[in-house]
């Protein structure tokens, strides 16, 4: 599996997870370890970075600071429990840009960012549309946006009220997306997002 031989079915805290010294990446979920795919594709990645640039153009304004992986996330159950050992789920979104500064340390961000982006492919996609998706919205990521490369679309979720997620739209071709934690001043043209 790995170099280290880590039990799977063992529950890890990011404590443990600190002493992992070795080129494999992986993510917690509520402790559980769950091994990342290969390096992405070219696609992925030349995705990952317009949207990097956009998002970074704007947020030079803001008091807001962007990540792209690998960069870990931090969510503990509840702001008591900051200690590493109590923290069980760490994950590694493609994209996330954070604003209430506070939750920035040296290793990544400790809380939910307030918008994670998540490039699917093939081998990753029920993991982000399902199980990251919960993780997020429990949490309480204000946005979440899943970009499917093959398809050249993205689909917008926006927490409400009562912390759930609702679908705001499925965007592709020439849309612009108003972004929603910025209520609508920024506009990701997707023809900008998905070059040939």
């Amino acid at each position: 599996m790995d170099t280290l031989n880590l039990d799977i079915t063992k529950r890890y805290s990011y404590a443990d997870y600190l002493t992992w010294m070795d080129d494999v990446r992986r993510e917690l979920f509520d402790g559980f370890i769950k091994l990342m795919t290969p390096a992405p594709s070219s696609k992925h990645q030349e995705i990952s970075f317009n949207l990097s640039g956009i998002f970074r153009s704007f947020i030079l304004k803001k008091k807001c600071k962007g990540f792209a992986a690998p960069s870990d996330v931090r969510f503990p159950k509840n702001r008591k429990s900051l200690n590493d050992k109590q923290v069980y789920t760490v994950l590694q979104p493609d994209l996330y840009i954070v604003c209430d500064l506070s939750k920035i340390d040296a290793r990544g961000c400790l809380g939910a960012p307030d918008l994670i982006i998540e490039i699917i492919s093939p081998k990753n996609s029920q993991r982000d549309t399902r199980d990251k998706f919960n993780i997020y919205q429990e949490h309480g990521v204000r946005e979440y946006w899943i970009v499917s490369p093959n398809d050249e679309t993205v689909n917008v979720f926006v927490l409400d009220d009562k912390s759930k997620f609702q679908f705001v739209g499925i965007y592709a071709g020439d849309d612009k997306i108003p972004v929603n934690i910025f209520n609508g001043d920024l506009k990701v043209d997707l023809t900008e997002v998905f070059t040939s």
